[in-house]
């Protein structure tokens, strides 16, 4: 199933994202090319994940018309 195979990605990329980033100590690290701090890394993650689950929010909206509350 389609979304069966989605799921085991995410769950693949968050295991090496947790990976990677779980072993910087200091969050100000600063990484990559950019510069860019761990710190920075990880609310871009969160924001991230939160705007997905909000689409899907609106999806299942589409879907069965309840609304949040």
């Amino acid at each position: 199933m389609l979304a069966d195979g989605a799921f085991a990605d995410l769950a693949r990329e968050q295991a090496a994202t947790d990976a990677v980033l779980g072993g910087y100590s200091d969050l100000g690290t600063r990484v990559g090319r950019d510069g860019i701090a761990v710190r920075e890394m990880w609310v871009h993650r969160i924001e991230e994940y939160a705007r997905h689950c909000g689409h899907a929010d609106l999806l299942r909206e589409c879907i069965d018309g309840r609304v949040g509350q």
